[in-house]
């Protein structure tokens, strides 16, 4: 170990000062001591708190694109057939509430900054399957359901910090809740239609990894306990996932049962024909023998 310590230093030593600055922000002026600059990886807090902080940036990364497959797959087919709006709409609160409560308390942004990407993306799902439900009204009030609660939770003139912590409380109620139509939804059609596996894939993920990082990161036990919940039902999709994986959509379903009545029976099969039925019988031809 001392020689890989005695190469490595005189370049952890040497670094471009934006990343020095960089990686004390992200770790901590003690951290980034005894990881860089000494380069101790027994100094096990330290390690955790790296793992953690790079746990969170890569979750925030992957959260900036984790829905857009599925934003793709309703744009393209013009179908919300196996979305749950219910689900969406329940996920998307639980995530404002959550938003509000983790920067009203200052929590570090590593832990939570997904939630501010995720809900974007959540806003325009829901956007769109109400419109390919043929619901262009209600999109509108949706809209302005949610700039009102914006204003409402970001505001302390307009709800106090304590009544936030009983909203954060029921947000994680809100977060398990929101699985359950969508668990519903498949388990009703037989099939995930255009649910996207990605990001049912990386919320797995996510979630598994946020309780890792709420555990290193943040003493508060309503966020921790909603990660948890949130693992458990996430599993419940991926493995929904799994088994629908070559499951006919409910579109082609439709189209399916469509033909069958349109054509009806399938065709008979033709009966056998006899030897004397496809033999020709011969006919006698003239006769050149003298009659006489």
């Amino acid at each position: 170990m001392d020689a890989v310590r005695s190469a490595l230093q005189p370049i952890t030593h040497n670094l471009p000062v934006p990343i020095h600055d960089l990686g004390s922000t992200i770790i901590g002026d003690a951290c980034y001591k005894a990881l860089v600059l000494d380069i101790d990886p027994t100094n096990t807090e330290c390690v955790k708190l790296a793992v953690s902080k790079g746990l969170g940036i890569g979750i925030i990364a992957a959260s900036s694109v984790v829905k857009v497959p599925q934003i793709i797959k309703l744009v393209r087919s013009k179908s919300a057939s196996g979305v749950s709006f219910l689900s969406y709409v329940l996920e998307t609160s639980s995530y404002l509430i959550s938003l509000a409560y983790n920067l009203r308390n200052g929590f570090p942004f590593s832990t939570f900054g997904e939630t501010a990407l995720i809900l974007a993306q959540n806003v325009v799902i829901c956007v769109l399957v109400l419109r390919y439900s043929g619901q262009t009204s209600t999109a509108a009030l949706f809209m302005g359901l949610l700039a009102t609660a914006i204003t409402t939770l970001f505001s302390p003139n307009f709800l106090s910090m304590e009544k936030l912590s009983y909203l954060q409380a029921g947000a994680g109620v809100l977060g398990v809740a929101s699985k359950v139509p969508q668990i519903a939804a498949i388990w009703q059609q037989g099939g995930t239609g255009q649910l996207s596996a990605f990001a049912v894939f990386n919320y797995l993920a996510g979630s598994l990894s946020r309780i890792f990082t709420t555990l290193q990161e943040v003493d508060d036990k309503l966020i921790l306990y909603g990660f948890v919940a949130g693992f458990a039902l996430n599993a419940v999709l991926a493995a929904q996932m799994i088994y629908y994986w070559n499951a006919p959509s409910a579109k082609v379903k439709g189209k399916q049962k469509e033909i069958a009545s349109i054509t009806g029976v399938s065709p008979a099969i033709p009966a056998k024909t006899t030897a004397t039925e496809t033999t020709p019988h011969k006919s006698r031809g003239p006769t050149t023998r003298r009659r006489g």
